[in-house]
């Protein structure tokens, strides 16, 4: 690992103007996918900016209907949340279920989504809730629709910093994952949300370079709300990736099986 500045602003202004004052500046949440990164010497920033001091990042509210998390929570916080397991106990679930408990107490919501790893959990959830993601450079917030771009890349700018995630309420929804069972990963993760008249979100995660929905699902659910309604509905293996872990096809096909665990869990 080489060395670095390290900096501890106590607001998001100065955590802002740290970046910009970098020559190769990294954000520090939790560090659970940087801190592997640099003793691999696979990143090497000039500048490490924690944001661990601010408090404004924190917190979990309601806002309009919607669920308001901080950047700064942790798993952990959503897990435990009274108000998230009151109102979207499937996200609650998802984020009791990642990783292992010092993965957990340390990672954070803001984190994961700025990462993109594409076997994270929480792109899934805030891709099918069609979650807004506040920044600093945009409080009215990015659409989960178009923040993850590619492998490992998403809508922020150089100097932008996620500070909350809005998640609209939905009528019922639920994450069925296959896990890797070393890592806890998603091999594959299909999570489904019901906004109640025909309005289902399907978002699958683990599967392509990054989170995606799949608009076939969402129209046969529309129609009827069931497993059954997901029979003969595929997702191309030519679309997805391979790795050591599972091929594409084997993906195509978790994809399904998912998918319709979900919807059963759902309607259960």
């Amino acid at each position: 690992m080489e060395s670095f500045t390290f900096h501890r602003p106590q607001t998001i202004e100065e955590a802002v103007a740290a970046l910009q004052g970098a020559d190769e500046g990294k954000l520090l949440a939790g560090g659970q996918s940087l801190i592997p990164l640099m003793k691999l010497d696979m990143a090497q920033p000039t500048d490490l900016i924690s944001l661990a001091g601010i408090d404004a990042l924190r917190g979990v509210s309601e806002e309009d209907g919607a669920v308001v998390i901080g950047a700064g929570a942790t798993h952990d916080d959503v897990a435990r949340s009274e108000l998230v397991t009151s109102k979207i106990p499937s996200l609650a679930a998802l984020a009791g279920a990642i990783g292992d408990p010092q993965v957990r107490n340390r990672g954070t919501l803001g984190g994961s989504l700025a990462h993109a790893d594409p076997a994270a959990d929480y792109p899934g959830a805030v891709l099918a809730l069609g979650a807004t993601i506040r920044t600093s450079e945009r409080p009215e917030g990015i659409p989960a629709d178009v923040f993850f771009k590619g492998l490992f890349e998403t809508e922020l700018e150089e100097h932008e910093i996620i500070t909350a995630v809005a998640f609209p309420v939905p009528r019922r929804a639920h994450y069925a994952k296959f896990a890797s069972p070393a890592s806890k990963y998603a091999i594959v993760g299909v999570f489904v949300a019901d906004f109640g008249g025909g309005d289902v979100r399907v978002a699958v995660t683990g599967a392509g370079e990054h989170v995606f929905r799949v608009g076939e699902m969402e129209e046969a659910l529309a129609e009827e709300l069931s497993p059954a309604a997901l029979e003969g509905v595929s997702v191309p293996a030519d679309e997805l990736r391979g790795d050591v872990e599972a091929g594409a096809d084997y993906r195509a096909h978790l994809i399904g099986v998912m998918a319709r665990r979900a919807v059963a869990a759902l309607v259960g």
